[in-house]
């Protein structure tokens, strides 16, 4: 860690305890490594269920990394994929923990912020808990898409000051706006370029796609 020298901003943003929504840009999968490390409680992130019954040596050792990261798999075999997410991070946060989110849905593949999906703003309504935006920097030039070894550079990670969500969590318009009012301030921490169209998902081990509900 001390190798890549982080440079971190805000982090009293977050709660020290009590349910917690943290919310971030995702460029590689060294996001979901570099950003718990620094906050000062357990993070949670939402995986796949096929990520951790894959056969063999080399699926234990997939299951034993995604628990290391504090993964926990979603069941996607009872209904839609972004339901099962869904209820799972409620859950979570209804035992007052961190739950982590990139509200994109996937890694961005150019390095652009792309439109959030609305199932953030569905569990920050429902549950009541503070959303904290977080601007990830320079994580895609540490490990590319691909890349196993990671380059030496320099992490940023910018946390935002909580933001907080009431209403009709059943208004499609409504959980938009939420959602947009998220992305807009992950985008102004970042200084990416913003793209109002979904980012292209590719089903690729390390991609945590949640909170991925279609508007």
């Amino acid at each position: 860690m001390a190798g890549f020298r982080p440079k971190v901003k805000g982090l009293r943003n977050v709660p020290a305890k009590g349910p917690v929504i943290i919310a971030s840009n995702h460029l590689s999968f060294s996001d979901s490594i570099f950003m718990p490390l620094v906050v000062p409680r357990k993070v949670t992130f939402l995986a796949k269920s096929e990520y951790f019954t894959s056969p063999g040596p080399k699926g234990l050792l997939k299951k034993l990394t995604f628990i290391a990261l504090g993964q926990v798999p979603v069941d996607r075999s009872g209904g839609r994929r972004s339901e099962a997410a869904l209820i799972t991070g409620l859950k979570v946060l209804a035992e007052g923990d961190c739950l982590g989110i990139y509200p994109e849905g996937t890694r961005s593949p150019d390095g652009r912020l792309y439109k959030g999906r609305t199932g953030i703003a569905r569990l920050a309504i429902e549950s009541g808990a503070p959303v904290i935006p977080v601007a990830m920097s320079n994580t895609d030039k540490i490990q590319p898409t691909g890349k196993v070894i990671p380059n030496l550079h320099r992490v940023g990670m910018q946390f935002g000051k909580p933001m907080y969500f009431d209403g009709d969590s059943t208004d499609l318009l409504y959980l938009r706006d939420v959602t947009d009012q998220i992305m807009n301030v992950i985008q102004s921490m970042s200084g990416q370029e913003y793209v109002d169209t979904y980012a292209p998902k590719k089903s690729k081990p390390g991609d945590i796609n949640v909170a991925g509900e279609e508007d």
